[in-house]
C-alpha cells in the first residue's frame, strides 16, 4: 500500500477528529500485534456502526466517516489496509470517491457497498476503482468473507514480513535474524511492522504518528524519534543487516548494509 500525504492534509484530519461526521475505534491484539486497519464511508449510521461493531468483534480496527467528503479526506492519507465504500452519500458519492482515491496511486482496497444493484452501477463502480461490488441487504459472512480474500490479495494475512536478512512474526511480535531474536515492544511492533513494508520508501514522522499513535493521541515527532532509536538497537543486538535510514523534512526507510 503507498502512503501519500500533505502537512495540510495532515492538519484537516486531526482537525476532523474533534468533528461529529467521523468515529474512531481502535484495537490491539493481547501481544501488542497491530491489527488490519479499515475505514468505513457511510452516512447510514445504524449501518456504518453496526458494520464497526462487527469487525470490531473479528479483530479488526475501525473509523467511521458519515459523509463522503470526510471519508475522502481518510483515504486520501493511505494509511489503510481496506476501504468500505457505500455510494449514495451527502458532499460526495461513493464513485467520486473511489475515483478520486486513484488518482493519487492509492492502490488500497475498496469494498463498494450499496444498495445500487443494477448492471450499470455495478460496471460503474468497478470503473471506478473499487475492487469489489457488494449489494445491500447482504449477509455478513459474505461481508467478512470479502474483506478476508481482499486483505489476502493485498498481502496482508501472512504470518511474517521480511526485508534482508531479517523478518518479523507477526503473531509474537519477535524480531528475527537467524539464530538471534528479539522481542518488541506493541509501539516498536507497529513502527517495525510499517516500515517493513514499506521498504526504502520514506515515511514521514506524521503519517507514523498517524498509523502508531493515531489523530487524537497527544504524542509528538520526538516519540517517533525514541522508538526509532530503541528499534535501530535492537536491529544492532540481532545482527540485521537493515538500518533505519533518517533523511531529514523526509522521514524514514530502510536500506540493506553492505
Amino acid at each position: 500500500m503507498k502512503i501519500y500525504y500533505d502537512k495540510a492534509s495532515t492538519a484537516r484530519l486531526a482537525k476532523l477528529h474533534r468533528e461529529p461526521g467521523i468515529s474512531k475505534y481502535f484495537l490491539r491484539t493481547d501481544n501488542g500485534a497491530c491489527t488490519m486497519r479499515i475505514l468505513v464511508i457511510e452516512d447510514e449510521k445504524l449501518l456504518a456502526d453496526s458494520i464497526r461493531t462487527l469487525l470490531m468483534n473479528k479483530g479488526f480496527e475501525v473509523e467511521v466517516a458519515y459523509d463522503g467528503e470526510t471519508g475522502e479526506e481518510y483515504a486520501m492519507l493511505g494509511i489503510y489496509d481496506l476501504l468500505i465504500l457505500d455510494v449514495m452519500m451527502p458532499k460526495m458519492n461513493g464513485y467520486e470517491v473511489a475515483r478520486k482515491v486513484r488518482s493519487r496511486k492509492c492502490g488500497t482496497p475498496i469494498l463498494m457497498l450499496t444498495a445500487k444493484s443494477g448492471l450499470e452501477d455495478r460496471i460503474t463502480g468497478l470503473n471506478s476503482g473499487a475492487d469489489y461490488y457488494l449489494t445491500k441487504p447482504f449477509d455478513t459472512r459474505e461481508l467478512l468473507a470479502c474483506i478476508n480474500a481482499l486483505l489476502r490479495r493485498q498481502g496482508t494475512q501472512v504470518d511474517e514480513v521480511t526485508y534482508g536478512n531479517t523478518s518479523l512474526d507477526l503473531s509474537s511480535g519477535m524480531l528475527i535474524c537467524g539464530a538471534d531474536s528479539v522481542r518488541l515492544s506493541a509501539k516498536e511492533f507497529d513502527i517495525m511492522r510499517f516500515l517493513l513494508q514499506s521498504g526504502s520508501r520514506n515515511l514521514s514522522k506524521e503519517i507514523i504518528l498517524a498509523r502508531v499513535w493515531g489523530y487524537d493521541s497527544d504524542a509528538v515527532e520526538n516519540h517517533v524519534e525514541v522508538y526509532v532509536g530503541f528499534l535501530r538497537k535492537k536491529l544492532a543486538s540481532i545482527g540485521s543487516n537493515i538500518h533505519i535510514e533518517a533523511i531529514r523534512r523526509m522521514g524514514y526507510h530502510l536500506e540493506i548494509k553492505d
